[in-house]
C-alpha cells in the first residue's frame, strides 16, 4: 500500500519506558507525543460512547476485510490485553498480548493534515467561538466536523484511512491493530485533542495558533475610534468563558454615565391595559435605572471586589428604599400602607434610611438589650467618651441610654447601640424619638449631633 505519512521522529520503542503521572499519560511536547497509561478491562460496556468515537470504530470496522479479526480484536481489548497507548502525528502504537499470551508490536496509521488544511481549520475555528469552547470542554460537535468539511479538512477516519502495521505478520487489520483502534476509541471519548494530534497538532500549539489568530483577527477588524458606529456581535457567555484561554483580552471598562437613563414615558393616547398601573409603573422603572446607575458606579469603584455582599432587602425594607425618593403623595400613601407602618411611620423609617440606609431600620425599630462582651463594650465608651466634668447624665434602658436633666441641656437626646456597635443620635420630636444624624463609633459624636442638630 502507498500513503503519505510523517511520523515520529523519536525511537518507536520509547514509549514503552515513559513514566506516567495520575492521569495515566506523559506528554513529550518536542516530539508530540502523548502515552496513555493501559487502560483496565472494559467488560459489560461500550468502547465508545461519543459520536465522534463511534465514527473512530465505524472506519475500522468498514475498512478491515476479515470481521473474525475485528471481533477477535474487540474481545482482546474488552480483556484489558492492549498495553501504554502512544500517540503521535500521523500514528498510534501500543503492545498488545494475543490470546496466545505471545506481545506484538501494533501501529495504525493515520494520515496527517497538511499546513494549507491546517490553515483553513484554525480559519474556520477562529470565526466561531462555539468550536473552540466545545473542544476545551472535551467534546467535538457535529456542526465542528461539518464546517471543517465545508472547508476541505476532514477531521475523522473514512473508509480505509486506518491503516495497520503489526508484527505478527498480517496486511490487513489484525486482532491487535483491532485491539488498539477500540482502546483508542475509549481515549478518543475522553478527549477530542487526541484525534488532532494525529491529524498532526498538539493541543498547547493548536491552543497558541488560535490564539495568535484571534488577536490578529480582533486588530485587522478594528476600525478607528471615531469611525465605529456598529454594534459588534456579541457570542453566548458559556462560550465566551470557555474559549478564554485563546480570545484577546477584553478591553478597559467605559466609565459609568453621569446620571441614569431616562426610562420611556407611558403617558400615550391609548387606554392602559385593565390592571395596568401607570403611575406605578413609571416610578418603579425609574427606580430600577437608578438603582442600575448606583450598582455599576459602585462596581467600577477602587476596592469593589474587596466590599462585602450586600443583604437582599425585605419587602419593608424595599418599601422604605422606595420611598425615601420622594414619589409623590399617592405612591407614598401607597407604601405607607403595604409596608404596615402607615404615613408617620414611614416618615420616620425615611429619615432613618437617608442617614444609614438599612442598617438604620432595625435601631429605629427594635428594642435589645447587650449583654457580656457587648455591654461592656458599650460602657467603656460611655465612659470614655467625655472628661469627668463634661459626661451628661444617661439613663440606660436596654440598648438605649437617653440624657437626663433639663430640656435646655439635652432632655430630648438619646443615643441607641446598634448591633455593629456603633451610636445612632435621636431626638424627641412631637413626642416622638426620631432619627438625628447618621451613626458615630464615638457615643460623644453621636450625642453633639442629637443635641445640636444635623
Amino acid at each position: 500500500m502507498s500513503r503519505r505519512y510523517e511520523e515520529s521522529s523519536s525511537d518507536a520503542d520509547d514509549e514503552y519506558g515513559h513514566t506516567h503521572d495520575h492521569a495515566g499519560e506523559t506528554l513529550n511536547e518536542p516530539t508530540l507525543e502523548r502515552t496513555f497509561a493501559a487502560l483496565p478491562p472494559s467488560r459489560g460496556r461500550g468502547f465508545a460512547v461519543t459520536w465522534w468515537g463511534q465514527a473512530w470504530l465505524r472506519a475500522l470496522e468498514d475498512t478491515a476485510l476479515d470481521a473474525a479479526q475485528v471481533k477477535s480484536g474487540r474481545r482482546l481489548a474488552r480483556a484489558g490485553a492492549v498495553g501504554a497507548v502512544s500517540v503521535r502525528p500521523g500514528r498510534i502504537t501500543a503492545v498488545v498480548q494475543g490470546r496466545d499470551r505471545t506481545q506484538h508490536r501494533s501501529d495504525v496509521l493515520l494520515q496527517q493534515l497538511s499546513d494549507v488544511e491546517w490553515d483553513r481549520f484554525l480559519d474556520m475555528a477562529v470565526e466561531r467561538a462555539g468550536h473552540i469552547a466545545a473542544l476545551l470542554d472535551r467534546e467535538m460537535p457535529p456542526h465542528l466536523v461539518e464546517d471543517a468539511a465545508a472547508a476541505g479538512v476532514e477531521l475523522l477516519p473514512g473508509i480505509g484511512d486506518l491503516e495497520p502495521e503489526c508484527d505478527c505478520g498480517t496486511w490487513d487489520h489484525c486482532a491487535h491493530t483491532a485491539a488498539l483502534c477500540y482502546q483508542l476509541a475509549r481515549l478518543l471519548d475522553q478527549d477530542p485533542f487526541v484525534l488532532l494530534l494525529m491529524r498532526g497538532r498538539g493541543e498547547r500549539e493548536l491552543l497558541d495558533e488560535l490564539q495568535v489568530r484571534s488577536v490578529a483577527q480582533a486588530s485587522a477588524t478594528a476600525a478607528p475610534e471615531e469611525a465605529q458606529e456598529e454594534v459588534p456581535e456579541g457570542v453566548d457567555a458559556q462560550e465566551a468563558y470557555s474559549a478564554g484561554q485563546i480570545l484577546p483580552p477584553l478591553p478597559a471598562p467605559q466609565p459609568a454615565p453621569q446620571e441614569p437613563g431616562v426610562p420611556p414615558s407611558l403617558d400615550t393616547e391609548a387606554e392602559p391595559a385593565p390592571g395596568l398601573d401607570v403611575l406605578g409603573l413609571e416610578f418603579l422603572a425609574a427606580q430600577a435605572a437608578a438603582e442600575a446607575h448606583r450598582l455599576l458606579t459602585d462596581a467600577l469603584a477602587a476596592g469593589h471586589k474587596d466590599q462585602p455582599l450586600a443583604s437582599d432587602l425585605t419587602v419593608d425594607q424595599d418599601a422604605v428604599r422606595l420611598a425615601a425618593d420622594a414619589p409623590g403623595t399617592e405612591i407614598t400613601a401607597r407604601l405607607a400602607s403595604a409596608s404596615g407602618r402607615g404615613p408617620d411611620g414611614l416618615a420616620l423609617a425615611v429619615r432613618a434610611w437617608r442617614y444609614g440606609g438599612a442598617a438604620a431600620l432595625p435601631v429605629l425599630d427594635e428594642e435589645w438589650a447587650p449583654e457580656g462582651e457587648a455591654l461592656a463594650r458599650a460602657r467603656a465608651a460611655l465612659e470614655s467618651a467625655w472628661e469627668d466634668d463634661e459626661r451628661p447624665e444617661l439613663r440606660g434602658a436596654r440598648n438605649r441610654w437617653t440624657v437626663v436633666g433639663t430640656q435646655e441641656v439635652g432632655a430630648q437626646a438619646q443615643l441607641r447601640l446598634g448591633r455593629d456597635g456603633r451610636w445612632w443620635p435621636y431626638r424627641k420630636e412631637r413626642g416622638r424619638w426620631a432619627p438625628a444624624g447618621p451613626p458615630a463609633h464615638d457615643p460623644a459624636t453621636a450625642l453633639a449631633v442629637a443635641t445640636g442638630g444635623e
